[in-house]
């Protein structure tokens, strides 16, 4: 609120009785008029809901159900640390698909795969390598992007190009989910015709699933894709720094209709560490080939 000051030039011989009159005058006049004011916004207006000068208060239903996510993982604590590490290991039907070391940076914009077999994958930001040169690449860019997003999905819900929907809930566990489709605006990422639909756990918010269609190396068949959903859901959560982690990644076959259905494979995650810098991590190693 603002208030605005005037200086009136009365001469100083005016007499003081004037002064008072007037001075006596303008309140009973001043208050009149605000009974009236008042009287009159009573009668005339309906009740007006107090503001609570919220952020909640100005969030869609769609941007809510990403905020209580994003708080239940305490994201904000989460990009406080600048490198998080961990171990997976990766078995799809019995056989083991992956087992290494990822690290990356907080905000996912710079990755690093230390595979069991010893090779590597290293994405700086702008390029991504393999060493050693004479390792396989099959799969290499798929393994880089996709399960530093599964670990990271909680943090990047609100990223740029995310368009949400609410949908219905969805029973999962014999309780019932609220969901929301996760879909991107074209030219977002690798992938940019993926979707997910996202399960928030009811008591703690946290996400507790997500269906999603692979796009990425179905040579961008949507429909091709879509035809065979699959879904991702988490257990086992620890914390480490107060922040919540899951530990155990189950992998389903999906429908619309029935949810998840077979279960496909599984992924254990361990070791979940904190680094304060990154060093040299993310530099181009020797003996190293770039994947475009």
């Amino acid at each position: 609120m603002y208030y605005t000051h005037f200086k009136n030039p009365i001469m100083k011989k005016i007499l003081i009785a004037i002064v008072l009159i007037s001075s006596i005058g303008c309140q009973t006049a001043k208050k009149e008029k605000n009974t009236e004011s008042t009287t009159s916004t009573v009668e005339n207006t309906p009740p007006v809901v107090a503001e609570t000068h919220t952020e909640e208060a100005t969030l869609t239903i769609a941007e809510q159900f990403v905020k209580n996510i994003e708080t239940a993982h305490k994201k904000e604590a989460f990009l406080q640390h600048p490198v998080v590490s961990f171990s997976i290991a990766l078995n799809f039907g019995g056989t083991e698909v992956l087992q290494a070391k990822i690290t990356m940076l907080t905000n996912s914009s710079k990755i690093r795969i230390d595979k069991k077999d010893t090779s590597k994958l290293i994405f700086d930001g702008t390029q991504m390598y393999l060493c050693p040169v004479d390792a396989s690449e099959k799969g290499a860019r798929f393994d880089m992007f996709t399960w530093t997003y599964f670990f990271g999905l909680p943090y990047k819900l609100d990223d740029p190009g995310t368009i949400w929907e609410v949908q219905a809930d969805r029973p999962l566990d014999e309780k019932a989910h609220a969901t929301a489709k996760l879909s991107f605006a074209a030219g977002t990422g690798d992938a940019p015709d993926d979707w997910y639909v996202i399960y928030k756990e009811p008591n703690s918010n946290l996400l507790k699933a997500a269906a999603y269609i692979v796009t990425y190396g179905n040579t961008g068949d949507i429909t091709k894709a879509e035809a065979d959903p699959h879904a991702i859901k988490y257990t086992n959560f620890t914390t480490v720094d107060n922040i919540p982690f899951a530990t155990t990644w189950e992998f389903y076959g999906w429908t619309i209709d029935q949810g998840m259905t077979k279960k496909l494979g599984e992924a254990t995650i361990s070791d979940i560490t904190f680094l304060n810098s990154a060093g040299d991590l993310f530099d181009r190693p020797e003996n190293a080939k770039i994947i475009p």
